[in-house]
């Protein structure tokens, strides 16, 4: 997908109503229940399972009219029970100023999602999504959109004691983001390419270092199939000033038979570390690396790829670096009646590094989801995933001395419109 086109207003007579505010709600609850997905935190044998529930609440006003929009969300998330609970923070709060040759210019927090949102996304999946306090300046018009990405972060309005920005609400001190998209006339084929150059900084000595990454997405949509590939690279240097060379790409092709039958393949391969060293449970050890070869996927939507447990890219292995993945995949997408879909997929994992005393799989993780979308404003969805993993996967990921670790979820999602007026 590419990142929402803006619009250019229409010009208005003296009789439209230039003016609309809505004022819409989310509320989002999610049961789970898990043996296994994402490693241990403990050590304790007494439960080898979780169970929680956990909600999203939005209250999200919107204001439209030629040449400007503004918005304003305020987010509650949590876990039913949680000490403090939860956490309340305002989720986009934003201006957006238009001219009618498809210039813009979008100040303040915002979503960011990007093609299929591998890179940047909003992260629905997660209870407090993602969001990023950034000016956004671009051009949308005759098949080309140019966007320009902007942010500066700091702790508080300091006077003295420099820029140094640590345990903020982003990830990284500075953000410069260049994205360009064309659709091909005629081709059904839509060509993206991104480069964002990341500022980051740590403790001691107190310095930014800078890391860059350049890369591309495809999208081909022929009749009746979908063809998606992207390639990035990484260069620069890390947080810690190692030199940065890691790399990704990914294929997928997708087949709609009918309306009711669509299947899946698909490959990603992102790169690891070399000399990955495997720690035993309770044992100590590190190597020197003279450079970071795991690619880091940044600000993603990490939980539609790479396995629905999220073992990869949502949480860090020890020491700070990466094995690398393969992640081959194929499934298929049922839909007997108007609004319900039910998906099966299958994922084979491995590492893209050799490792000392262990074979490079990981695992086969198996999925089944259903979609029902019983009004335009609801949707209850449900899930179980399945993964039985190798000897590799427990060592490199503290999972449990089973094999078989197992997820179910249920979700329900509600989006009601309260109030909607023009003027």
């Amino acid at each position: 997908m590419t990142a929402k086109a803006n619009s250019s207003p229409e010009t208005a007579d003296s009789t439209a109503k230039e003016n609309t505010l809505n004022v819409d709600a989310q509320f989002l609850s999610r049961g789970e229940y898990r043996k296994g997905g994402l490693p241990e935190n403990s050590n304790s044998k007494d439960e080898d399972f979780a169970a929680f529930l956990m909600e999203r609440t939005r209250l999200i006003i919107g204001y439209e009219r030629p040449y400007l929009d503004a918005k304003i969300s305020i987010q509650h998330s949590g876990v039913w029970g949680q000490s403090g609970k939860g956490t309340v923070n305002l989720y986009e709060t934003y201006v957006q100023l238009k001219a009618p040759i498809g210039l813009f210019a979008k100040i303040g927090r915002q979503e960011l999602a990007y093609d299929n949102e591998r890179i940047i996304g909003s992260d629905d999946w997660a209870m407090a999504a993602s969001s990023h306090d950034v000016g956004k300046f671009g051009y949308e018009g005759h098949g080309h959109k140019v966007h320009l990405i902007l942010g500066f972060n700091q702790n508080a309005e300091n006077t003295n004691g420099g820029t140094f920005y640590q345990d903020g609400a982003q990830p990284y001190k500075s953000m410069q983001t260049l994205w360009y998209h064309y659709d091909v006339p005629r081709a059904n084929l839509g060509v993206s390419l991104l480069s964002m150059n990341l500022g980051v900084q740590n403790d001691e000595p107190r310095r930014t270092h800078f890391q860059h990454l350049a890369g591309t997405y495809l999208l081909w949509t022929p009749k009746s199939w979908l063809f998606e590939g992207s390639y990035y690279r990484q260069f620069g240097r890390s947080e810690h000033n190692l030199p940065i060379k890691a790399w990704m790409a990914s294929l997928k092709m997708k087949y709609t038979l009918n309306p009711q039958w669509c299947f899946t393949m698909g490959y990603d391969y992102l790169s690891g570390d070399e000399f990955y060293y495997v720690r035993g449970q309770g044992q100590a050890g590190l190597v020197r690396h003279k450079e970071m070869r795991g690619f880091s996927t940044l600000y993603g939507s990490h939980h539609q790829f790479y396995g629905a447990m999220d073992f990869f890219y949502l949480s860090a292995y020890a020491d700070g670096f990466s094995p690398g993945l393969q992640n081959l995949y194929a499934g298929v997408d049922y839909s007997p009646i108007k609004g319900l879909t039910f998906n099966a997929t299958y994922h084979y994992l491995a590492t893209t590094v050799s490792l000392e005393d262990f074979n490079r799989s990981l695992g086969h993780e198996f999925e089944l989801t259903a979609n029902y979308k019983f009004k335009p404003w609801g949707k209850l969805s449900a899930g179980y995933t399945l993964m039985v993993g190798t000897d590799t996967m427990k060592e490199l990921k503290r999972t449990s001395d089973s094999g078989r670790l197992q997820w179910v979820w249920l979700s329900l999602n509600v989006t009601p419109r309260f109030f909607s007026a023009k003027w």
